[in-house]
């Protein structure tokens, strides 16, 4: 078992998640509550991930992480750092990539909220903020933890934009998803079953956790 690529997995997945979990919360909640003729623009640049081949989202980022294009530039002359096969560069991937799975969840349960409780608390004199906070997170809160949950577990196991952006560097950039690419083509098909039913136990519990979450917001 290479404990290197659990532990850089585990890195990957918890920072995409917790990113996507302060920006998109807020982002999603614009999208679920404004009027703006344009959100449908940006709904579906949002959503482009889910239809877009990984390869074709890698080789885009690529270019734009790269020193000559504009991301990639400005890191490097700023920072002195180069985004392509780094960990930084990996991780801009893997929000780019999972920000459907965190958007769309929040949306949904944004939308789904009675609007009339936001209004009461209004009425009472709250702040806009203090209803967020207090009325608002706390009623969309299952399907916040739901879109949270998927993200964590479709970062896991993310593969091709992965690859294309930072390559196969142990300690680095090399996730679970790669180490069982390498072990198959190196023929060790005993380590690369181990890793896999690793990810294959991970993603069950995700997904009896969701389901678990999905019954508990309607009351089954």
């Amino acid at each position: 078992m290479e404990w290197g690529a659990i532990w850089l997995t585990i890195r990957l997945a918890t920072a995409t998640t917790v990113i996507l979990g302060i920006a998109g919360i807020p982002l999603a909640y614009w999208l679920a509550m404004t009027r703006w003729r344009g959100r449908f623009f940006l709904e579906t640049l949002v959503a482009l991930p889910l239809v877009l081949p990984p390869t074709v989202l890698g080789y885009y980022l690529l270019v734009l992480l790269g020193p000559r294009g504009f991301v990639g530039g400005i890191s490097e002359t700023i920072f002195g750092t180069r985004l392509p096969f780094s960990f930084a560069g990996i991780l801009i991937g893997s929000i780019l990539f999972n920000l459907p799975f965190a958007i769309r969840p929040f949306v949904a349960a944004f939308r789904a909220m009675d609007r009339r409780l936001v209004e009461a608390s209004w009425c009472l004199g709250e702040t806009r903020i203090a209803t967020f906070f207090r009325v608002t997170l706390p009623i969309c809160w299952p399907g916040i933890l739901a879109g949270l949950v998927l993200t964590f577990a479709h970062s896991v196991g993310e593969f091709g934009v992965v690859l294309m952006i930072g390559g196969n560097r142990p300690q680095v950039t090399r996730t679970l998803s790669i180490s069982i690419y390498d072990q198959v083509q190196e023929m060790r098909m005993e380590a690369a079953g181990q890793t896999a039913l690793v990810l294959l136990m991970f993603s069950f519990l995700v997904l009896s956790l969701t389901q678990w979450i999905g019954r508990r917001e309607v009351g089954v």
